[in-house]
């Protein structure tokens, strides 16, 4: 039988990558679901190629669009931020990638949890904003998460066969994005283009300047706290500028043991789907000959001091790294719309931080408050 899988998010970076999985495994996978929040273009193609049983466009307006498009096909065309959390329930799926961006992926994450759905995690935000809840609801529904990170999909791919030994370090690597040599004085004046060039992966523009701001690796230190059940003092980041080494785990005896691979997401998303097995890929294979040297550096948290507010946040707790990353979202969005400054944008974080309603043990209802609330104060900052 094939493995019936949603895509949310199909069209954007990880989403047309899974596809591409997907192409190159027909025998293994198909497509039930697909959901897009924009890209009505690229969505009615992948519809046609794909021929999924329901497509979803988050915004509304775009539904006529989408709808007629499609006519001439059996193709269930729905649309709306509730259609999404809907379609993830469907009988027939046995997984969802969850590949949208931010705060938007917690609402269907949640129902296909609770529908007992296999969870391919990609939207890092979902455990930010709420890792306490969605570890609890995956453990009450008996539901895998998959991380499909690079990162975290590195430090899983390490344990396998650990033996329930017990983990002394999460060793994080990080890439420094592009202005990791920047002095204070050039980030006050870098723009959006120099930001959304990163040295050496591709993704989408939300995710490339949170990985210019070091932000993402804030993000992905509280994601794996919850994934792997450690601390946030036992993850430790680690510049590395070639990306060869995606993460590592060191154990009580010292023994470090690392992933390596070329920087490509078919290979996380692909053992994400397939797991337990490892499917044939025709990827370029990782040549040792091409790297003279690999090399390590401590992250400068006073540069990058949203590094330093992830860690704040998930060391206070409750509703705190959920203010974090709606504050984020406010500031990422300005900076690509050249309203904020690249170092204001911490300054806009910091504030909100001390400003929101910090609730000690927050509810769903609680997040979706404290999302609000915060986006509110962020935008009132600049």
């Amino acid at each position: 039988m094939k493995r019936q899988l949603a895509i949310l998010g199909s069209t954007g970076s990880i989403g047309t990558q899974a596809l591409e999985v997907v192409s190159e495994h027909p025998d293994r996978f198909e497509v039930y679901a697909l959901t897009a929040n924009n890209q009505v273009d690229l969505l009615i193609n992948q519809a046609r190629k794909f021929m999924p049983e329901v497509v979803v466009i988050a915004n509304e307006q775009k539904y006529p669009e989408l709808k007629e498009a499609l006519e001439d096909l059996p193709i269930k065309v729905w649309a709306g931020s509730d259609a999404i959390a809907q379609v993830v329930q469907a009988k027939p799926i046995d997984m969802v990638l969850t590949a949208m961006v931010g705060y938007a992926g917690l609402k269907p994450t949640i129902a296909a949890i609770k529908a007992g759905k296999a969870i391919a995690l990609a939207n890092k935000e979902t455990l930010v904003v709420a890792g306490e809840l969605i570890t609890a609801l995956a453990a009450e529904y008996k539901v895998p998460i998959l991380p499909v990170d690079s990162e975290h999909s590195a430090i899983f791919q390490c344990l396998n066969g650990a033996y329930d030994n017990p983990v002394e370090k999460l060793l994080l690597t990080a890439s420094g994005g592009p202005f990791r040599q920047k002095t204070m004085e050039e980030l006050a004046l870098v723009k959006k283009e120099q930001a959304l060039k990163h040295p050496n992966w591709h993704m989408g523009a939300k995710i490339t300047i949170d990985s210019a701001s070091m932000m993402n690796k804030g993000f992905e230190m509280i994601e794996a706290k919850w994934l792997f059940g450690v601390a946030p003092e036992q993850i430790e980041i680690v510049v590395h500028p070639q990306s060869v080494i995606h993460s590592m785990v060191q154990f009580e005896d010292g023994a470090v043991i690392a992933q390596l691979g070329i920087p490509d997401m078919k290979l996380p998303i692909a053992y994400a789907f397939s797991y337990p097995e490892r499917m044939k890929s025709h990827e370029p294979r990782l040549d040792f000959f091409q790297y003279a040297s690999l090399t390590f550096e401590e992250p400068d948290m006073k540069r990058f001091r949203n590094l330093a507010y992830a860690f704040e946040a998930v060391k206070q707790g409750g509703n705190m790294p959920c203010i974090l990353n709606a504050a984020n979202e406010v500031v990422v969005a300005a900076f690509l719309q050249d309203r904020i400054g690249f170092l204001q944008m911490s300054d806009v974080i910091e504030q909100t931080m001390a400003k929101a309603t910090f609730i000690q043990r927050p509810t769903y209802e609680d997040y979706v408050h404290t999302d609000e609330e915060a986006r509110r104060i962020a935008a009132q900052l600049f």
